[in-house]
């Protein structure tokens, strides 16, 4: 006899609707899942897929939960479902009492900033309580105004700060080149804030591109929907890419594939949030201890508070109760 597993849908609304290269994303969906053994013991996992950034649907994966018949006996999840595999192992791993609670303190998190011209009054907010690196989306607006709004940005805040700059791979290469251009003038000024790396500059299949430009500029370039998945990061890995890489657990895939990744390569990880609620969050989290390098980059989970709810305040049991 396999572990009870049942599964609850959930629809959140941002504050405010985020925007990205790919537009506008008001509300987040994803599924809860909750298995429980005969002992009585139980563990929550959630699926929060992104679509447009490489994972499955949230229908993919409610179809293939409901497939198991209400019983999880520990089959193989298939690739084409990342956030699938995430969910139910770390569901399993909430069960057998694998998964820690702690919450990092909050200048070990990277704080969100909005797009557009508010980023000047947000960031010394973010500041105020208590990050120390502030990650700012690009590629929404017109690249000359985005440019004067960081040059800006980093003489008004401390020097100490670090600053990424997040494209969403909706760059072409001209304009990638154009901001490469302004933070290496801008990282030069010891006076300013630094800003630590481009985030995707380029779509995923324009790998060489930046890795080409990677050796001519200064200013680091990190992936991100390059290697939305483990699968994906182990290709990047194998074609040569040695920078900075910015993984999403709960997107990515098997947590256990992706630390036998990291044991075996030790590449230079970024952990990042997929907006997902606290049950994602804390297992997300538990593999970001156990695979950050040393010294470990800001998390990019600064995510709390963006969504129209009370539900970053609930314990799992709660939200599930909730839904």
């Amino acid at each position: 006899m396999g572990i009870e597993l049942a599964v609850r849908p959930y629809r959140r609304r941002f504050a405010q609707p985020l925007h990205t290269a790919h537009g506008l994303w008001g509300w987040r969906a994803g599924l809860l899942i909750r298995l429980l053994d005969r002992r009585g013991r139980v563990g929550y996992g959630e699926v929060a897929p992104i679509p447009w950034f490489g994972s499955e649907t949230v229908a993919a994966s409610l179809a293939f939960c409901s497939a198991q018949g209400g019983e999880w006996r520990g089959g193989e999840v298939p690739d084409a479902l990342p956030a699938t595999q995430f969910g139910l192992e770390s569901a399993l791993a909430d069960l057998t009492g694998e998964i820690a609670g702690k919450e990092p303190a909050i200048s070990a998190i990277c704080g969100l900033l909005p797009a557009g011209p508010s980023v000047l009054g947000i960031a010394p907010q973010r500041l105020a309580q208590g990050h120390r690196t502030l990650k700012w989306k690009i590629g929404v607006g017109a690249i000359t105004d985005e440019i004067r709004w960081l040059e800006q940005l980093v003489e008004d805040l401390p020097r100490s700060t670090q600053l990424r700059l997040d494209a969403n791979g909706g760059l072409s290469l001209a304009q990638t080149e154009q901001w490469l251009a302004a933070c290496d003038r801008l990282n030069n000024n010891p006076q300013l804030a630094t800003v630590e790396y481009l985030e995707q500059p380029l779509p995923p299949d324009q790998l060489e591109a930046m890795r080409a430009l990677g050796e001519r500029y200064k200013t680091a370039i990190a992936l991100d929907e390059s290697v939305a998945t483990v699968a994906q990061l182990e290709a990047c890995w194998s074609e040569g890419w040695r920078g900075v890489f910015v993984v999403k657990p709960a997107i990515a895939g098997s947590p256990q594939r992706l630390q036998a990744f990291c044991q075996q390569h030790q590449p230079r990880l970024v952990f990042s949030s997929a907006f997902e609620t606290a049950i994602g969050r804390r297992a997300a989290l538990a593999i970001a201890a156990r695979c950050s390098p040393c010294p470990a980059p800001a998390l990019g989970f600064g995510t709390q508070g963006w969504f129209d709810d009370d539900w970053d305040t609930l314990t799992p049991a709660d939200l599930w109760d909730r839904l």
